[in-house]
């Protein structure tokens, strides 16, 4: 296969999820309801908000969704919009801004409605920060990374980078479960506010944590998390020079997001924030294209549920071919300055 023909394949559109329905034997109580924390960075409401509203309807409970920081107010008006969300509750304080467990967890337990039945958040920094301390509070095992709803109380996750996926029943009276993004499709926004909004309590929680200062990566490409296309180099590229001048225009010529190997980070080609894989990144792009990537298990992980995978690698024995729709097997060094010119064109 040349690169002309891999450059087709690869960019046929996959089918989209389908949004699933509440399920059979949900809890039926009027009163029950799930809460779901949602994510805000800056005064914006995190694409995974819709995410998680998709998981918590499925469990056929109203859904309060619950946001805190300085502009905690303007996020949930923006919140309000999600369909699927019933009533959203906001406490407006510059000190949760950044999400600090120590004070954000007290918060959660603070507003959660007595009849909650479940917690959800997304399977982010922010949720694996805020929800342990939240079930420790409560006295509850929490249920991670969840990728599918059997039932209100059953639950499915991935074990040991995906080797294992485990089907998992929950007896806690609240159940905390944090959802993996990717599997579940993000619920529609409407052009107007449909859920009541409501001002949450705050009894001003300190913790024993202050937040001092951050230095986030700027880049004008599409974000690695939500990118609906995904370029990623691997060892193979040999040097940063070669990662940034062969597959960052790739990357902009396809109007894709970029990544990396565990190994291509270790190696100082990327940023830490571009690792995908168990122990970075897990992505589910339309099209995830491999560059110069073995594909050693920690990497699979972080990408197997990728609709369509396309695979440019010197060694046609290589594991990644494996898990491959499309596979090339050239010279990286030949093929990606290929497609690169012919995609620009």
């Amino acid at each position: 296969m040349n690169a002309s023909t891999l450059l087709r394949h690869t960019l046929r559109a996959a089918r989209p999820l389908a949004v699933p329905r509440a399920l059979p034997g949900a809890y039926t109580h009027r009163f029950a309801s799930t809460f779901a924390l949602l994510e805000q960075r800056d005064g914006k409401l995190q694409p995974s908000a819709q995410n998680v509203v998709t998981a918590a309807r499925t469990l056929g409970n109203p859904v309060v969704g619950f946001v805190a920081g300085k502009a905690a107010k303007e996020v949930a008006e923006q919140a309000a919009k999600i369909e699927g969300v019933d009533k959203v509750i906001y406490v407006a304080s510059e000190a949760y801004e950044k999400g600090m467990p120590e004070s954000y967890a007290p918060l959660v337990a603070e507003n959660a409605p007595e009849d909650t039945t479940h917690i959800l958040s997304v399977h982010s920094i922010f949720g694996k920060n805020v929800m342990p301390r939240l079930a420790a509070l409560l006295d509850v095992q929490q249920v991670s990374d969840i990728t599918a709803v059997e039932s209100p109380d059953t639950f499915v996750r991935p074990m040991y980078a995906g080797n294992i996926i485990a089907t998992v029943q929950s007896s806690e009276a609240k159940k905390l479960i944090t959802v993996r993004q990717t599997a579940f499709k993000a619920a529609a926004v409407g052009s107007a506010a449909a859920a009541e909004i409501v001002e949450g309590k705050d009894s001003k929680h300190v913790g024993s944590v202050e937040w001092v200062e951050e230095h986030p990566a700027v880049s004008d490409m599409p974000d690695l998390a939500t990118a609906s296309k995904v370029v990623s180099g691997g060892r193979g590229l040999k040097s940063k020079e070669n990662f940034d001048g062969l597959l960052i225009p790739l990357a902009n010529a396809m109007g894709a997001g970029v990544g990396a190997s565990r190994a291509a980070v270790d190696s100082g080609f990327a940023d830490n924030s571009l690792q995908v894989g168990q122990t970075g990144k897990v992505v589910a792009p339309e099209l995830y294209l491999c560059v110069g990537i073995s594909g050693a298990i920690q990497h699979l992980a972080g990408m197997k549920d990728s609709k369509i995978i396309a695979v440019i690698n010197k060694d046609p024995d290589a594991p990644i071919f494996q898990v491959a729709d499309v596979g090339l097997v050239a010279d990286l060094f030949e093929a990606v300055p290929e497609m690169t010119k012919k995609l620009q064109k």
